[in-house]
């Protein structure tokens, strides 16, 4: 798969004005329809431009390896499982991907999806005995629908943010990895503490194919310690960590 934000070539496609239609959904739109990542999505076969954003992170941080058990949280319509299905299994039926999504996703080859929402208290028992062992790594591209309003969102977001963390910790292998969409506007310092007492490494990084405008940015844990430490521990020692560890933004 190539970098760089996509191929730009091609027609730019103008959406007409109609009655009943809001100028701001006419914008979303065109620029929709312009995205090259949506066109390069359509051509490589993925569900939807998400997918780059996984790939690309991957390509940097070298996240998924063959073997691996994989946990998708929120992960309609699929774009991020395929990427893991791809990048982890040696052929489709070797594949250990798990995904949960509460929306519909058509089947995936070598991906297994839940519908179900992940707050269900029955969800990660569920998960666990699809995938038939621990993850090694697990990912979330869950969002609270938006409201418009940037704080009420980035709240909404950050919980089911933390959450995937409280998962991710019970339930990794030592030296897993976890990767969890976030928004721009200070990630608590609760949640950095905790994951820097979990993991021996911490990024925030925003890949090319998240567009230049999104608050959107993901936060990176690599190499769980194997033994989990919960909040209460975190805290207790706030105030001995250093700076946020290794934090990266592209």
């Amino acid at each position: 798969m190539s970098g760089g934000r996509g191929d730009d070539r091609g027609l730019t496609v103008r959406v007409k004005k109609k009655r009943g239609i809001k100028a701001s959904s006419r914008r979303w739109l065109e620029r929709h329809l312009n995205d090259p990542y949506v066109r390069r999505s359509k051509v490589d076969g993925y569900r939807s431009r998400a997918a780059y954003k996984l790939s690309e992170i991957d390509d940097r941080y070298k996240l998924l390896r063959k073997g691996m058990k994989v946990v998708d949280l929120g992960c309609a319509p699929g774009g991020w499982c395929q990427i893991a299905v791809q990048r982890t299994a040696n052929a489709p039926e070797e594949a250990r991907v798990v995904g949960i999504d509460y929306l519909p996703v058509d089947p995936i080859s070598g991906a297994t999806i839940l519908e179900m929402d992940f707050l269900d208290n029955d969800a990660p028992d569920r998960l666990l005995e699809a995938l038939g062992d621990a993850p090694d790594i697990i990912l979330s591209d869950m969002a609270a629908p938006t409201t418009g309003h940037r704080r009420t969102d980035h709240l909404r977001t950050m919980h089911l943010c933390e959450v995937a963390v409280d998962f991710a910790i019970r339930t990794l292998k030592p030296g897993g990895h976890f990767l969890t969409k976030t928004f721009q506007g200070g990630t608590e310092g609760e949640l950095l503490a905790l994951l820097k007492k979990n993991f021996t490494s911490v990024h925030h990084v925003k890949p090319p194919a998240s567009r230049d405008g999104s608050v959107e940015l993901f936060l990176l844990a690599k190499g769980f310690r194997g033994t989990a430490r919960g909040l209460h521990d975190a805290n207790d020692d706030q105030k001995s960590l250093n700076p946020p560890t290794e934090t990266d933004e592209q």
